[in-house]
């Protein structure tokens, strides 16, 4: 009996021994495969805001590519670039399109549905779940306590989203004329407002879309305006040099000393109230690229001093290329890569700039849409209290000048003449 209850109790011990052995074991593997994950989330994480490194400018592969090519290939590694890409990408096809993916005109007021409130899309009801989604039609009641108005959902009442329904006649790339919208309700009794609407009663995700029509392309062609005479003007003053060269380079220094806000400020003034909103955006990109060249023609100008000494360049004097020739072919296009990165991070500056004059009354003006002239109505602390979707205009405006940010950060990583993108 003794020799039994010894052996009970070694067992015991040896069993006791082996659970505590299994168990640290158990825990063992278990912090390890935590740790493992954690740190494939942390990588990941850090690879989304901080570009993988590109190979070695001395690897086969990269060496027998052309410079675009090793310039593309780097710019894909770059995420924050590529999303940047997407996100422009949407909002030009969508500022291209807006009268096809508009459900509404952006002047056609609604007295009745001023400042209604974004209009959320259902799929279950009190009948049950459905497929075909579907608004409900608002009424409009007085709060007995504040006396304040208010959209209350007529759940009785609900009207199904349909797609390529009919609605205003418009051109599509102002060629093919149709009444087909991307979306819409068939009813005129209700309206959907995605992101709600303004004083008016207009929808404010259609004025949005037609508005980046005019934000959107004021960049693109200022920047064009503004870089085509930076380069001219600073090519021309590097290569000539002597006297050429101080008095452009005088000329852009008188500009850069003048403030840029407050002379568009005067400028816009000087021009009638009776002009049009065509006639007013096409001064506004004249103004600010009257501002804007003078920066970049002195540093073009500094590229053009150093690469009109190179041997190609002299080659091409000694063989009887002309002056202009040289210029314009084979100094010039050096250039290229820096202008590229400083045009994608010049255009937030034209797109703030018309914001700027629209905010005030001094740009593009109503019934005519722009993100600035939208900004209006959101000057009145108790409206954005009330209704804070008239902000949302500025929020796209954020949207648009960080993705031409990183897609200029990801231009400059991407053209950088080393081996390894930073």
């Amino acid at each position: 009996m003794q020799q039994f209850v010894w052996r009970l109790t070694f067992n015991i011990v040896c069993l006791e021994f082996y659970l505590q052995f299994c168990l640290t074991k158990f825990k063992t593997n278990i912090v390890g495969i935590l740790d493992e994950i954690l740190n494939m989330k942390f990588d990941a994480i850090t690879r989304l805001f901080k570009p993988t490194k590109a190979k070695d400018i001395n690897d086969v592969e990269v060496k027998s590519a052309s410079q675009l090519a090793i310039s593309m290939r780097r710019l894909k590694r770059h995420t924050l670039a590529r999303i940047s890409i997407i996100i422009l990408g949407i909002m030009y096809f969508s500022a291209i399109f807006a009268d096809f993916i508009a459900p509404y005109p952006y002047d056609t007021p609604n007295k009745k549905k001023s400042y209604h409130p974004p209009t959320p899309i259902h799929f279950f009801s009190p009948e049950g779940f459905s497929l075909h989604p579907f608004v409900y039609e608002y009424k409009i009641e007085i709060d007995p306590e504040t006396f304040a108005r208010k959209y209350v959902p007529n759940k009785e009442k609900k009207h199904h989203i349909y797609f390529f329904t009919k609605g205003e006649e418009h051109k599509i790339l102002g060629l093919l004329p149709t009444d087909r919208h991307l979306f819409g309700l068939k009813s005129k009794r209700a309206r959907i407002y995605l992101l709600g609407s303004d004083i008016h009663g207009r929808d404010i995700f259609s004025r949005i879309l037609y508005g980046g029509r005019v934000s959107l392309s004021i960049g693109l062609v200022g920047v064009a305006i503004t870089f085509t005479i930076g380069l001219i003007m600073g090519g021309i003053s590097g290569y000539f040099g002597g006297i050429v060269d101080n008095i452009m380079m005088r000329l852009s220094e008188m500009i850069m000393m003048i403030p840029g806000f407050y002379l568009l400020l005067a400028l816009r003034a000087a021009f009638p109230l009776s002009m049009s909103s065509v006639e007013v955006f096409l001064m506004i990109i004249i103004i600010l690229s009257f501002i804007g060249w003078a920066g970049l023609a002195r540093v073009i100008r500094g590229l053009v001093l150093s690469i009109r000494q190179r041997e190609y360049v002299q080659s091409a004097l000694a063989l009887g290329a002309g002056r202009l020739r040289i210029i314009v072919l084979h100094i010039l296009p050096n250039t290229f890569s820096y202008a590229i990165i400083s045009a994608s991070l010049s255009i937030p500056g034209y797109i703030l700039g018309e914001s700027y004059l629209s905010l005030l009354g001094l740009g593009i003006r109503e019934p005519q849409a722009s993100w600035g002239n939208m900004l209006n109505t959101a000057m009145n602390a108790s409206a954005v209290k009330q209704y804070p979707w008239i902000l949302i205009p500025g929020f796209v405006i954020f949207i648009a000048i960080m993705a031409f940010n990183f897609l200029g950060d990801g231009l400059r990583d991407a053209f950088d003449p080393h081996g390894l993108v930073q």
